[in-house]
């Protein structure tokens, strides 16, 4: 894999660490148990997305775009980190938000929507669940082409094989940083939503021989169109990236039993994971992403799916603005 070959904007002053959770290791008894700090990445306040953005940035100004059209949910961490990528690059930027859970949008709220309203939108449109969101973005463009702009699409969650490429990078970036600190990482645990993350680090591990597993948590999908979905995109990234061999199908694995009643929904599990997550280790987890995601961590330990002695490294995709929007959920009393 070669990446330096193509263009990227960056937006992060090094590496994100690696850090120990030795008081949730005891507490689970379990294996050794390690956090990958993508939380603390560069623009507003950090989270995955900006690792993709880095690519999709990069190729909206080779073309020449003024103005970045994208979409998510009503507290996407990628709208807030697209329009903050946008800003730093003086570009304008409209947001397309799909209502997932009919009766969830409110101008007026905190979290991620009150960071889109400071970070100064073009425009906020709110759809409902279920829309077609790239006819949509193209209605958008087209209007911004009608006022002499120059509009480039950023797909949801950054999540095609360009933006993927940024865990592809990240992936080499925790082969490194295992050698140097003479860690082994025996397993990795990620979120998986639009799938550009999950597909990048197995398409990362894979192309560069780690023999790495990834277990995704799912958070909207089921398992099996999940995993096909991330087949796909992981072999088109990896032939970007310039790998010379397929990614195969059984890389993926995708367990699907922490979404509960649907995307966004609190769950109990969900909620004790943050709590538990901020109680021993000072770690802000978000409820919609990584509060599943270290709730599925959580059953995967209980549940003696890792040796004992091995080292888990649970990738922090961040998202902790969303917090405030979701107060009753995180400190719900059942949750701990």
């Amino acid at each position: 894999m070669h990446l330096a070959r193509i263009p990227r904007r960056h937006y992060t002053d090094g590496r994100t660490p690696i850090e120990p959770l030795p008081r949730l290791s005891e507490h689970l008894g379990g294996p050794d148990i390690y956090i990958k700090r993508d939380d603390l990445l560069g623009l507003s306040s950090g989270g995955n997305k900006t690792r993709k953005l880095e690519f999709l940035m990069a190729d909206a100004l080779a073309q020449g775009a003024d103005t970045i059209i994208t979409t998510g949910a009503v507290q996407s961490n990628h709208c807030r980190l697209t329009l903050s990528a946008a800003v730093k690059e003086g570009l304008k930027c409209h947001l397309l938000l799909e209502e997932r859970v009919e009766g969830s949008y409110d101008e007026n709220s905190s979290g991620n929507n009150l960071l889109f309203r400071l970070l100064g939108a073009e425009s906020i449109s709110v759809v409902p669940g279920g829309s077609d969101l790239m006819a949509g973005m193209e209605e958008i463009a087209e209007q911004v082409r009608q006022r002499g702009g120059t509009p480039y699409i950023v797909p949801g969650g950054g999540s095609n094989a360009l933006g993927a490429l940024g865990y592809v990078a990240c992936a080499e970036e925790i082969l490194a940083q295992s050698f140097e600190a003479s860690l082994p990482i025996d397993h990795v645990v990620c979120s998986s939503g639009s799938g550009g993350t999950h597909a990048g680090l197995v398409a990362g591990f894979h192309g560069n021989q780690s023999g790495i597993p990834v277990t995704g948590i799912s958070v909207r999908a089921e398992s099996a169109p999940q995993a096909s979905k991330l087949h796909a995109l992981a072999n088109e990234t990896a032939r970007l990236a310039g790998a010379d061999r397929e990614v195969p199908a059984e890389a993926f694995t995708v367990d699907d039993g922490y979404v509960g009643p649907g995307y966004s929904l609190p769950t109990r599990e969900m909620t004790a994971a943050i709590q538990t997550f901020a109680r021993l280790e000072g770690i802000l987890l978000d409820p919609v992403y990584t509060g599943k995601t270290a709730a599925g961590l959580i059953g995967l330990v209980q549940q003696g799916h890792f040796a004992t002695d091995s080292n888990v490294l649970f990738i922090h995709t961040g998202g902790s603005p969303a917090l405030y929007a979701y107060p009753d959920a995180v400190l719900a009393t059942d949750g701990a």
